[in-house]
C-alpha cells in the first residue's frame, strides 16, 4: 500500500497574502497522513480541498487526467509559488494513477472524439490512396489507422461523447483504474446520478481491494460513505476526522429528506 503522508511548512517562510497563502487552511499549515485505502475531503466551498488537493498533484508530479502532469498545468500556475513549502512523505511511491477534476474530464473527452475524427479521416484518405492497390498493399496502408481506431474502441467501449455524462464517466474510470494506483479526485459526483454513484463506489471498492489508494473531494452523501473511509473535515483546521453521521452533509440531507416541507417553506 502507497500511503503517504502530507505537510505544508511555512517556517521561517515570507509568504503574501495572496492565494494560495491566504487560504486559512494554507496559513494553518496541515500535516495529513492518509492511513486508509479512501480519504475523503469534505467541507464548505472555499475551504481548501480543492487547493490542497491540487497541491499534493503537482508535488507529485501526477498526470491530470488524459493530460500533462499537474505540475505543467497551466490551470495551477498560480499554486506553483506554495509548492516548495509542501513535503510528501511516501511509504512506497508509486507513478500510476491520475489526477482528476471534472472539468478535466470533459476537456479529455472532447481531445479525444477528436483524436477518434482524425483518425477515421486519416483511415478515409488511406482507403482512398490504396483503392486500386493490392489487398496486402491496402492492409499495410489502412491498418495502423484501424488499429488505433481498434484500440479507442476496446478501451472504452465505442465514443464516451455519444453517451449521457454519467455513462461516459463510469467508462472512463473502468478503463483507466488499475491495481496498486494512486487517484486524487475532485468531486468526481459532478456527473453520477446516485445510481451511478453507487456503481462508482463499486469500482473503488474492488481496486482499493487491489492495493489502488483514493483520496477524494466531495460533497456527497453517497461518496462519504464508503464503509473505512477517513472523513477529514476541511471546516476546521487543520482538517480532522470526522464520523459520517456527524458531518453537516450528512445531517442536512438527512433533515431535509425528513422534513423537506419546513425547509421549502422557508423559501
Amino acid at each position: 500500500m502507497h500511503l503517504l503522508s502530507a505537510a505544508i511548512d511555512l517556517r521561517g517562510a515570507k509568504t503574501p497574502d495572496a492565494f494560495p497563502f491566504s487560504i486559512p487552511l494554507i496559513r494553518a499549515a496541515p500535516k495529513i497522513t492518509f492511513e486508509s485505502p479512501v480519504t475523503c475531503f469534505v467541507g464548505e466551498n472555499g475551504s481548501g480541498k480543492s487547493t490542497l488537493m491540487e497541491a499534493i498533484a503537482a508535488k507529485a508530479g501526477m498526470i491530470t487526467a488524459g493530460s500533462d502532469p499537474a505540475e505543467h498545468d497551466p490551470s495551477l500556475a498560480a499554486l506553483r509559488p506554495l509548492l516548495p513549502h509542501v513535503q510528501l512523505t511516501w511509504r512506497k511511491k508509486t507513478r500510476k494513477g491520475f489526477f482528476l477534476r471534472a472539468e478535466d474530464y470533459f476537456g479529455y473527452v472532447r481531445r479525444l472524439a477528436q483524436t477518434r475524427a482524425d483518425l477515421e479521416r486519416d483511415l478515409r484518405a488511406a482507403e482512398e490512396d490504396y483503392a486500386d492497390k493490392s489487398d496486402l498493399a491496402k492492409a499495410l496502408g489502412t491498418g495502423p489507422y484501424r488499429k488505433e481506431i481498434h484500440a479507442l474502441n476496446t478501451r472504452y467501449g465505442g465514443d464516451l461523447d455519444a453517451r449521457s455524462h454519467g455513462e461516459s464517466f463510469l467508462a472512463f474510470f473502468r478503463a483507466r483504474f488499475i491495481p496498486g494506483g494512486l487517484y486524487l479526485l475532485d468531486e468526481p459526483e459532478a456527473a453520477l446520478s446516485p445510481l451511478r454513484q453507487l456503481a462508482f463506489l463499486s469500482l473503488i471498492k474492488a481496486l482499493a481491494a487491489q492495493d489502488a489508494q483514493f483520496v477524494i473531494a466531495t460533497h456527497s452523501p453517497i461518496l462519504l460513505a464508503y464503509p473505512g473511509a477517513t472523513l477529514l473535515s476541511f471546516d476546521q483546521h487543520p482538517p480532522q476526522p470526522v464520523p459520517y453521521d456527524d458531518l453537516e452533509h450528512v445531517t442536512l440531507t438527512r433533515d431535509f429528506l425528513n422534513h423537506r416541507e419546513q425547509f421549502l417553506a422557508g423559501l
